[in-house]
């Protein structure tokens, strides 16, 4: 009876170390499961602004940033405002509307047309006035309409950079949230596998149960980041839509693959771009130009304006028709109270306007040089990961999922080595965006340069 118990329970054991031998076989090992689904970032950069999935991507961004283009409240407002200062010119270059008068007369009675047969102080009179400006007057109205229509031009060139550079910066943070996901959702597949492994070391009596307990707690981790991420992705797919105008309950937004752009530009070509593409900068120049019309206009202020008049009057039968020309000027009197406090205001205007576009100009200028240098610290990055980290972490999880497998590490150092692999992964993602997001800024400052 002993020895049969003994036998009974000996081929037990044999039985389940055949099983769990079949099941180590069956499970792949990470280094196949990477080199089935090649690791994503290195797919991702091998192939740089190429392939058609790249080519539909880019398709789609452009249709998201003409649809943005054209229905943002932003863009339409600007866009109508410019249209709006595009009629002030004429109307600044005409001259005042003439006045026409009429004059009448009565002797004797209030009542219409009374004392025409007995008076001859009865008269009836028609006139015409206009108001002439003094010179150069009309010109320099016109130039200062003409600088400020072409300064809201401007801002609506500065609002259809601003929408298109958000739509490309929100379209690039959803990106990395897709891939992120993505990576989350491989990573707890292999977790998965990882799990079987302990379990069935575990009912071996090979594994400890801290190892089940670290497997499992790191996969509720790993749900607890997808769940962050899903909330960060519908965030950004709000505030996609309402970039483009459409519906918070409308479909969510497809985001394709990104490859990796190249815009090769340096300090100096930067400098000399931003300086003549820079729509922020070219209004405040448009304003500085206009503040010194006004400097103009406001000397103009010393010369009068004039005004010419003519009537004709019909007096009663004992007297011939009077024919009047009346010339008028309006005389600066007060200039001390008016003109030259109106001089000081559009000098310091005008000064106000050039100390903005030094400014402007410094603020655009940093804001490029520091948007190239985010661009060129994240290419460097990017290649860092490419070519040496995410390759080394895959040796090192192929590795440690091999000696793991015969026992010759622990489970945190296995999990260690899928968790540095997923990070590397993730900070690669998020450095291909950042860069696509420099680019994205240094263009909306220069334009679409290539």
């Amino acid at each position: 009876m002993l020895y049969a118990s003994i036998r009974r329970i000996a081929a037990r054991n044999l039985l389940a170390t055949l099983i769990a031998i079949t099941i180590l076989i069956g499970i792949p090992s990470s280094g196949h499961a990477q080199d089935s689904a090649a690791p994503a970032a290195q797919q991702d950069v091998a192939k740089p602004g190429g392939g058609t999935e790249t080519s539909t991507s880019s398709d789609r961004l452009r249709s998201l940033i003409d649809e943005a283009l054209s229905r943002s409240p932003i863009v339409l407002a600007a866009r109508s405002h410019w249209q709006a200062q595009t009629k002030v010119p004429i109307q600044a270059a005409t001259i005042p509307d003439p006045q026409v008068s009429l004059q009448h007369f009565t002797v004797g009675s209030p009542q219409p047309f009374s004392g025409y047969e007995s008076s001859d102080f009865y008269y009836t009179g028609f006139g015409v006035s206009q108001d002439i400006p003094g010179p150069g007057k009309l010109r320099l109205q016109k130039s200062e309409a003409e600088k400020d229509a072409e300064y809201a031009r401007r801002r609506y060139e500065a609002a259809e950079r601003e929408v298109e550079e958000k739509v490309k910066e929100t379209y690039f943070e959803l990106f990395y949230h897709a891939k992120t996901l993505e990576i989350l959702n491989r990573n707890q597949a292999e977790l998965r596998q990882i799990q079987q492994i302990i379990e069935t070391r575990y009912r071996l009596g090979q594994r400890l149960q801290q190892d089940l307990i670290k497997a499992q707690l790191q996969s509720t981790e790993f749900l607890k980041e997808h769940a962050m991420h899903h909330q960060e992705e519908d965030q950004a797919q709000l505030e996609l839509k309402q970039i483009l105008g459409r519906d918070p309950d409308s479909p969510n937004i497809d985001i394709g693959g990104v490859a990796a752009t190249h815009l090769q530009l340096d300090p100096s070509q930067l400098a000399q771009l931003a300086d003549s593409g820079s729509p922020d900068l070219a209004a405040d120049r448009a304003m500085e130009t206009r503040s010194a019309e006004a400097l103009k206009l406001a000397h103009q202020g010393y010369w009068p304006d004039f005004t010419v008049g003519y009537s004709y009057q019909k007096t009663g039968p004992g007297f011939r028709d009077y024919y009047m020309l009346n010339l008028g000027a309006k005389v600066p009197l007060y200039f001390w109270r008016k003109q030259t406090p109106a001089i000081e205001q559009a000098a310091l205007e005008a000064e106000s306007a050039r100390a903005q576009t030094r400014a402007t100009q410094l603020q655009v200028s940093s804001f490029a040089e520091s948007s190239l240098v985010a661009m060129r610290t994240a290419e460097r990055t990017m290649s860092i990961y490419r070519d040496g980290l995410i390759p080394q972490a895959q040796t090192s999880e192929a590795s440690a999922m091999a000696a793991y497998r015969v026992g010759k590490v622990d489970f945190q150092t296995l999990l260690s080595s899928v968790l540095d692999l997923q990070n590397l992964r993730q900070e690669y993602y998020r450095s291909l965006a950042d860069h696509e997001i420099a680019i994205a800024k240094i263009q909306q400052v220069i334009g679409d340069q290539r």
